[in-house]
């Protein structure tokens, strides 16, 4: 049971990492929150190596390219989502971002070379059609469409992310995928802060540096999740964050999910599983079949 626990864990860690980034963005910029991520889990990183000497493994690597791609879009991916729940429930925001398999996909065939079955795409277009409809009420001359781009943005730059993970799926270790993840994103979003810094009060401080905690500790606990249990039982248990998300809604702005939120966020469920599902058949044909 180690795998789902910490599965779940994650999902709950990143929806307290959105709902707390949602909090701020009322009172400070995008740039200077996703700074304050990056220079936490730095912080946390070498206070842990202080303590622990060579905790989390080494630091080089053989792939730097690799990494500032992937630090690259993990950046367009924090900060699209920071734009998007600054103006939409995390559901919505969620639901968008639950269409990121289905990108992969389509990356993992272009950049990976990997073929996929049409049973698959066909899926997947489900997939994008009930996000279409979870965000129709909202799609309109007044809608907030600038939001819903913004998730979209964030939700193909995390779809860039998991396919160079696994271009360095042989890099061992932690520390290696923190530090060059969140340093590169220390250096350039740094003179954007500092330009529209806004003092924090110690409270905000705390909250600020907490998300940092957050991301490390869920990054974390997804890392054990794999390590214990294979992808194709765990994935399906990521639309927990849906629950989360709902639960963070409800409890902090009073939102409840719409009717048309819940029928979307139905199809998109169904379409994951059952794409996953006909991926995994293909995996195991025969390679005479076709």
């Amino acid at each position: 049971m180690r795998g789902p626990v910490f599965l779940v864990a994650a999902m709950a860690l990143f929806a307290l990492l959105d709902a707390n980034s949602k909090l701020l963005a009322g009172r400070y910029p995008a740039d200077q929150v996703i700074l304050a991520r990056y220079a936490t889990l730095l912080a946390a990183l070498f206070a842990a190596r202080a303590v622990v000497p060579g905790i989390g493994g080494s630091l080089r690597t053989a792939h730097p390219f690799l990494h500032l791609a992937r630090a690259s879009a993990m950046i367009g991916s924090a900060f699209g989502f920071f734009l998007a729940l600054k103006r939409i429930p995390l559901a919505e925001g969620y639901l968008v971002y639950f269409t990121a398999p289905f990108m992969t996909l389509g990356l993992a065939a272009i950049v990976l070379g990997e073929r996929t079955g049409r049973a698959v795409w066909g899926w997947s277009l489900l997939g994008f059609a009930g996000v279409a409809l979870a965000m129709w009420p909202g799609l309109s001359a007044e809608g907030p469409w600038g939001a819903y781009l913004w998730a979209l943005f964030g939700t193909v730059c995390y779809a860039i992310v998991l396919t160079i993970n696994r271009l360095l799926r042989h890099e061992t270790g932690a520390a290696v995928l923190i530090l060059w993840s969140s340093l590169p994103g220390l250096i350039v979003i740094a003179p954007f802060a500092a330009m529209s810094w806004v003092p924090p009060t110690a409270f905000d401080l705390a909250a600020l540096a907490a998300n940092g905690l957050f991301a490390g500790s869920a990054t974390l606990c997804l890392a054990i999740a794999f390590r214990h249990d294979s992808a194709a039982r765990l994935a399906p248990l990521e639309f927990s964050a849906l629950i989360f998300a709902v639960g963070f809604d409800l409890a902090l702005w009073g939102v409840w999910p719409r009717a048309w939120t819940l029928g979307g966020a139905a199809i998109v469920v169904f379409s994951c599983l059952m794409s996953q599902r006909a991926a995994m058949a293909g995996q195991r044909k025969p390679s005479g079949k076709t």
